[in-house]
């Protein structure tokens, strides 16, 4: 009996942002839980539509000490974006043609900024991200302009960095929002990046914002990431499955 008390309801309620245990009144939720919900299902609305503000994210990219270059993704409107995933992942066709217009040099590493699902994320973490990431690269390395896009998926990377030529492609992207974070920030990394690359070759740092996986944390994890994918030349599945070989001793199978 004590360890059912150990783990009762409001127990439980502390050891996790899901909604469990709420109780109830009549059939239904008791007022302050649905008032609760009907609360973070709003700013899970609000961060899906919210306008992208591409200026002042360039604004911090060159604080940063690099160059932006604002883009679009084929996706004309927020609507279309929504209802057509596949034109989120393709740059439109002027943003294209500057791109590919632009001097060619050796890029180690370009970072592309994303308003994705929640432009509300991208606002509020994905600059002191890359601020904080950058701290913990090696100096040597070449970092490319920084590509902005509105109405961007992951996938609009894989052009991106193909175009500029990059070794390696992260995306920093807004997540999905769900009812416990509408400003959840995921990376996307992928090792040469060209169109078509499947999801599998790449690695995912997810849930990057205040309640979740804090700045300072995920920035040495990309970083590491970073660093390993240059080392062995891969990214994605891989990546994971040389990581782990590496970290797992051998076992002997003789007799």
């Amino acid at each position: 009996m004590s360890n059912d008390r150990a783990l009762s309801w409001p127990a439980l309620r502390h050891a996790t942002p899901a909604r469990i245990g709420l109780g109830r009144r009549g059939a239904g939720l008791p007022t302050a839980a649905h008032l609760d919900f009907q609360l973070a299902h709003a700013r899970a609305r609000d961060a899906v539509h919210a306008p992208f503000d591409a200026k002042t994210v360039a604004a911090r990219v060159r604080d940063c000490g690099l160059e932006p270059i604002l883009l679009r993704s084929a996706a004309r409107d927020r609507l279309i974006y929504l209802r057509r995933p596949d034109l989120g992942r393709r740059l439109d066709t002027e943003s294209r043609e500057r791109l590919i217009a632009r001097p060619k040099s050796p890029i180690d590493i370009a970072f592309v900024i994303a308003d994705g699902l929640s432009a509300t994320a991208v606002h509020a973490h994905a600059g002191a991200l890359l601020a904080a990431t950058l701290d913990r690269l090696d100096p040597a390395l070449c970092i490319g302009p920084v590509a902005i896009v509105e109405g961007g998926r992951v996938a609009i990377g894989d052009e991106i960095g193909g175009i500029l030529g990059a070794a390696l492609a992260a995306v920093l992207i807004g997540e999905r929002p769900g009812l416990s974070a509408a400003d959840s920030l995921g990376v996307y990394v992928t090792w040469q990046p060209a169109p078509g690359t499947v999801d599998s070759a790449r690695n995912c740092l997810s849930n990057i914002h205040a309640a979740g996986l804090p700045i300072v944390h995920a920035a040495e994890r990309l970083a590491a990431l970073l660093k390993a994918a240059r080392d062995y030349r891969m990214t994605g599945v891989a990546l994971g499955q040389r990581l782990a070989a590496v970290a797992s001793p051998q076992i002997d199978q003789g007799g």
